[in-house]
């Protein structure tokens, strides 16, 4: 069982309408913590969010321990998270993550996103986006993301 096949190499992000992604690390720490703290609710509000343990209170440190392990499994390809941010200001607005499914089944991704709460109206045209891209530009057979009800 494999995520992605072994020659893929993941894009190096996507420019949206009102966001570009690229892929999260460490660098991305105060911007991205300031981010969720700020909308732990909504984020808990979004689809695909509900009963998770996530988010949850973290130090700043720990967030970036967090950071740093998304980058570790973006390399090896057995995971990618990407950072949304606005295309004028560069500020941290969401997150976007693109890992296997539970239990891992080949080549089926299991996705989830979410942006601040100030940028609610931002939500489905990113899920839109994200969906169209994983179909155009990834090899998966089947990807699971939670539908945006609110259109």
């Amino acid at each position: 069982m494999t995520f992605v096949p072994a020659g893929f190499d993941p894009p190096a992000g996507l420019d949206g309408d009102g966001f570009v992604l690229e892929p999260l690390g460490p660098e991305h720490n105060d911007a991205d913590y300031a981010a969720w703290t700020s909308s732990m609710q909504h984020i808990r509000d979004t689809p695909g969010y509900a009963g998770r343990s996530w988010p949850r209170e973290m130090t700043l440190e720990q967030n970036r321990d967090d950071l740093a392990r998304h980058r570790r499994a973006f390399e090896p390809r057995e995971g990618f998270t990407y950072t949304v941010r606005d295309p004028v200001d560069g500020d941290v607005i969401g997150c976007v993550y693109i890992y296997p499914t539970r239990p891992e089944q080949d080549r089926v991704a299991h996705v989830e996103s979410w942006v601040r709460a100030d940028r609610a109206w931002l939500d489905a045209p990113l899920h839109d986006a994200v969906r169209a891209w994983l179909e155009r530009d990834w090899p998966f057979q089947r990807v699971d993301y939670a539908e945006r009800l609110n259109r």
